[in-house]
């Protein structure tokens, strides 16, 4: 049976010579795993481009009820970017969420008010020129009211994570003190409450924000683990 849909891609492996299977967050299917041959053939040129982090795309996809692994029949970008394959600030970005995204996300169904926030989110990005710098933080905020473990206050982060910091197996090392604790609780405030406004005063608070906020999210999604590509953000971060 064949089913179209949009669908927003997360990442994809190499499979064998010329083939990859992409991890796409569908509309009408939520997450699925597609298996597309010669993608990675020299001709026509340029369409792994399309299996790019976050790109954007409109789908005939097979089904099957057993679930698993599916093929694609047809695929075409849907919402060309602007920017965001060509800037590398907004690249890394992209590259890190679309790892996050993909760890928890796991349902195999219809989810259209999630669907539609990393849709307009992502489109947003890209059309963003400037003041983009809390882009990630706001939007796993955001992102965590859709997963069902969204804070109400900064408080509740930082308490949850002082608290984690000190439990078996914490990621943490020894972790902020109580007074930066404090500081992060009032950032995490203003990102909340009055995100396009929140004023953070460097890349090195923004990475420390996001450690915590990834320390958070660690805390609610045990498959979760190590972010591998929070590192190379971190060094994109401290230049914004």
């Amino acid at each position: 049976m064949l089913i179209k849909t949009r669908g927003i891609v997360l990442n994809f492996i190499r499979y064998r010579e010329t083939s990859i299977i992409a991890r796409i967050y569908t509309e009408r299917l939520g997450l699925q795993s597609y298996l597309v041959n010669g993608v990675r053939k020299a001709k026509p040129p340029g369409r792994i481009a399309l299996f790019q982090p976050f790109t954007m795309l409109d789908l005939v996809a097979y089904t099957s009820r057993q679930g698993g692994i599916t093929r694609l029949s047809e695929y075409r970008c849907a919402e060309p970017f602007r920017t965001l394959p060509y800037d590398v600030r907004k690249s890394s970005i992209a590259l890190f969420l679309s790892e996050v995204v993909s760890r928890v996300l796991l349902e195999e169904e219809e989810n259209e008010p999630l669907f539609n926030f990393l849709h307009d989110s992502i489109l947003a990005f890209d059309r963003q020129e400037e003041g983009f710098e809390n882009f990630a933080l706001i939007f796993l905020l955001q992102l965590s009211q859709y997963l069902g473990f969204g804070p109400e206050t900064g408080e509740q982060i930082t308490s949850q994570v002082a608290f984690g910091a000190e439990a078996p197996g914490a990621t943490m090392g020894h972790g902020p003190t109580a007074l930066r604790f404090q500081e992060f609780e009032q950032h995490f405030d203003d990102l909340l409450r009055t995100p396009d406004a929140a004023q953070i005063p460097n890349g090195r608070v923004r990475r420390e924000l996001l450690g915590v906020l990834i320390r958070y999210y660690q805390l609610h999604v045990e498959r979760l683990g190590d972010v591998r590509s929070l590192s190379v953000l971190s060094e994109v971060l401290a230049e914004l």
